[in-house]
This record gives C-alpha cells, structure tokens and sequence, in this order.
C-alpha cells in the first residue's frame, strides 16, 4: 500500500510540474505577442525581484486600478504571482470584469524558469 501511495504522489508530482511549466509556456508566448505581464505580488515583493517589463498591481488594489491595464478588456494580459493562487484569483476577476483574454502564468519561479 506504501508503495502504491508513493507512486501516486510521484506521478501526480511529476504532473503537476508539466501543466506548471505548461501554463508558464504559455504565459511567455502571449507576452512574446505583446501581452500586458502583470505581477499581482505586494509590492515588497514586486520590489525584492520582479520578471522584465512587468507592472505591479498587487491583488488587493486590482479593483481599483483596472486603468493600469491599458488597452481594454480585450487586451491580452497575463498575471503572475509567487505560486499561481494570486494570478488565478486576479484571473478569475478580470473574467468576471468581461477581460477577455486573461492568462494565468502560475508562480515567479515557475515563470523564470520556463523562460527559453
């Protein structure tokens, strides 16, 4: 029984990490077509390192800062946080908000890392 509750946290280990690097593949290809990257992260931790060209709107302002979003509902955004549990709560917002094009690229780490 150990063996089989081992095996099962390992293959749903393993993936997890693909749909990780997945979700932050995809995240790189939209911002690589001029999607908007926004670090939903406080600012202290936007501050203490941050990936290039993104613009802080930590979670908790979102609401009320939609206008630093730019372009319109319809402009490509992708949000990133420290573990994708801020990006995908900022996501499901801006759907809710009608953002058509939301894209939640998961945790900094996560985003770093897949970066080709």
């Amino acid at each position: 029984m150990k063996k089989w509750l081992v095996g099962l946290a390992l293959a749903l280990g393993i993936q997890g990490a693909v749909l990780a690097s997945e979700r932050a593949e995809t995240a790189w290809q939209w911002v690589d077509n001029g999607a908007l990257l926004v670090d939903v992260r406080t600012p202290g931790e936007f501050n203490a390192g941050h990936l290039p060209d993104a613009i802080n709107v930590p979670l908790d302002q979102l609401p009320a800062r939609l206008d630093a979003l730019g372009e319109g509902k319809a402009q490509p955004i992708v949000v990133y946080c420290r573990s994708g549990n801020r990006s995908g709560q900022a996501q499901m917002f801006l759907n809710n908000k009608g953002y058509s094009q939301v894209h939640n690229g998961g945790g900094l780490v996560e985003m770093q890392d897949s970066r080709h």
